[in-house]
């Protein structure tokens, strides 16, 4: 698939290189919206495809600035618990 490709050339690059990418997706998405404002733009759906491909991309950096196995954020609940233990 195609969005398998992408993702995979995606994990092969530098958390700099996906910032640059990160900065020219949103370069492309900003044209594209003025071009689809201006109605110039003739494949609408590519606004959906690289609004997704931002997102991949955030997340890639995501997970190279946290690590792939970091911990589960807690629940609301169960931050209270910690937040009573600790004052107790």
């Amino acid at each position: 698939m195609k969005s398998t490709k992408y993702l995979a050339s995606l994990n092969d690059r530098s958390v700099e290189e996906l910032n640059l990418e990160l900065v020219n997706t949103k370069k492309e998405l900003f044209n594209l919206r003025f071009q689809n404002a201006t109605n110039q733009l003739d494949n609408t759906a590519r606004i959906h495809e690289v609004r997704k491909n931002i997102a991949r991309i955030q997340t890639v950096i995501t997970q190279r600035t946290k690590g792939e196995g970091g911990k589960k954020p807690l629940s609301r609940a169960a931050r209270k618990k910690e937040k009573a233990v600790a004052t107790s």
